[in-house]
């Protein structure tokens, strides 16, 4: 058990190994002349970001958290596939290595429901089965944008479930649950719609993420933690900004439907990848990372500088995409990738800081 625990600065690291192959094939997708890498790396944007890099950082999470052995297969099975794609092995093999690797992380959830059988722990084993579903079709060579909406249920379900459980502590009441469940039944149905009507399904998942935004704004408990100070209220500010972009990403699903590419669907995809789900990246990942690596992180209003311009080139490349100016998306793109490049350097100041203060 010791040897696995050792585990977690490697696959922390392949982590955010796939992140940044993830944000090179983002940019060559947006235009910009870099060299390729490795044959085919703009065509897996969105598996090694959503596969490669959340994929294993959501199960290594819930691997340190569980302190099983057995829970480690997860985040070591994405590992491998990151690798594997990464040292140019068929793309077959990475994928099996993801369909193996959302597998392990149900197994992780059903442990999980069987030690509390809560509301927000079965959302999210609805996310991970929602995860199974994309990497299966994916294996099955279904194009990306067939399989996209699948993977934003496992990100959308992984978060609002961890949303929901933090909200407890407020004591929704029934009438509260039940228009959560309205709105999470709403999300779910649509994507079960995308595999054979697209058209109302898209629309449907959009109506979900908008239904489902709403209720955060309205449930969550970063209305009354923005009030505080330090890293509480910047905390409240990232899953905030992360409400709004899932409610504006619903309204665009519903305005444009199921396109297949183009501006509309790299606004509708990255207003919920960028604005919702790295926002609640940045926001958790002061608490997430000293938790999983056991090092302390010291925050600092430093931390706001990243976030401030993920939020300014999102809206840069949004206004890129809907207005047809793509010099403009291929900017805000470019300062999307910095952003989340300084968050990374501001987290690891901050971990030298607390080193430093230890010591």
């Amino acid at each position: 058990m010791e040897f696995l625990q050792r585990l977690r600065f490697p696959l922390m690291s392949v982590a955010f190994l796939a992140l940044l192959a993830a944000m090179w094939a983002g940019l060559l997708r947006l235009g910009w002349q870099l060299p390729a890498l490795t044959p085919g790396l703009a065509s897996e944007h969105g598996p090694l970001m959503v596969a490669g890099f959340l994929g294993t950082l959501i199960s290594l999470e819930r691997a340190v958290a569980l302190g099983r052995a057995w829970t480690y297969a997860p985040p070591i099975l994405a590992a491998l596939g990151v690798l594997s794609f990464l040292a140019g092995l068929p793309a077959a093999i990475s994928i099996s290595l993801m369909v193996l690797s959302s597998l392990g992380l149900i197994a992780v959830f059903v442990l999980i429901v069987r030690r509390q059988s809560a509301l927000y722990n079965y959302v999210m084993l609805v996310g991970a089965v929602t995860w199974l579903a994309g990497n299966s079709l994916e294996l099955a060579r279904q194009p990306v944008y067939a399989i996209v909406y699948w993977w934003a249920g496992f990100l959308g379900l992984t978060i609002v479930g961890e949303r929901l459980e933090l909200s407890r502590l407020r004591r929704l009441s029934h009438w509260d649950q039940a228009l959560f469940l309205g709105a999470l039944t709403l999300f779910l149905a649509g994507i079960l719609l995308t595999a054979s009507v697209p058209a109302p399904g898209v629309q449907i998942t959009g109506l979900g993420m908008l239904a489902l935004a709403l209720w955060l704004f309205r449930y969550d408990i970063a209305r009354r933690t923005v009030r505080q100070k330090g890293l509480t209220r910047y905390v409240a500010v990232c899953m905030l900004s992360g409400f709004a972009w899932l409610g504006f990403s619903g309204v665009l699903a519903v305005a444009f439907g199921p396109v297949p590419a183009g501006p509309h669907y790299d606004a509708v995809l990255h207003t919920l990848f960028i604005g919702f789900v790295l926002g609640m990246i940045f926001g958790h990942a002061p608490i997430i990372v000293p938790a999983v690596l056991k090092v302390p992180m010291t925050y600092g209003a430093s931390f706001y500088a990243p976030l401030i311009l993920l939020q300014l080139s999102l809206l840069l490349r949004v206004g890129g995409d809907l207005f047809g100016w793509p010099v403009v998306r291929q900017w805000g793109g470019l300062l999307n990738v910095l952003a989340v490049l300084l968050f990374m350097s501001v987290a690891a100041r901050g971990v030298l800081a607390a080193r430093r203060v230890t010591t």
